[in-house]
């Protein structure tokens, strides 16, 4: 991977990062604020709110492994059993992230939320499922990846010992 990509890669993760803290402090007392005087009942407030900030970690965690992920193929050391701890780890937070959208949908469907965003918000559950299944297969890859490599690794050891 080129410098530039690595470098741009990790402006954009700092970014995501910064942007999600921002909105964890900031954003979100302002949300329960603005649930309050609209007149949501507590339980409806407390779930949406939970609902928010389990999405906003989930974000965070995956952004730290990506970038845990970059560093590893910065050192040449992403072919290796120590990458799959983050890519599960990616997979699961996307993957609990699209539960969370579709609580938030679940949680909307009674109220006054029109059906169609309702149908919105269960097809960007869907969508962000589909990005957890990605991954999976991406950790599938990796994993015949790790053992190419180590094949390789093992062949090339045995023709040193040859020669």
């Amino acid at each position: 991977m080129g410098k530039l990509t690595t470098v741009a890669l990790r402006v954009v993760l700092a970014a995501a990062l910064a942007g999600s803290l921002f909105v964890q402090v900031r954003m979100v007392p302002l949300l329960s604020t603005d649930l309050e005087e609209s007149g949501a009942d507590t339980g409806t407030r407390i779930l949406a709110l939970l609902i928010v900030v389990l999405g906003i970690v989930s974000v965070q965690v995956t952004l730290v492994c990506v970038w845990r992920l970059l560093t590893m193929a910065r050192r040449s050391a992403v072919f290796s059993h120590g990458a799959f701890r983050y890519v599960d780890i990616i997979f699961w937070a996307v993957a609990a992230a699209s539960v969370l959208v579709f609580a938030l949908a679940v949680m909307l469907a009674p109220g006054e939320a029109a059906p169609g965003v309702v149908l919105l918000i269960c097809g960007a559950s869907f969508l962000i499922a589909g990005v957890a299944l990605i991954v999976r297969v991406l950790r599938t890859l990796l994993a015949q990846a790790v053992a190419l490599d180590a094949e390789a690794k093992h062949l090339r050891t045995e023709l040193d010992e040859v020669i």
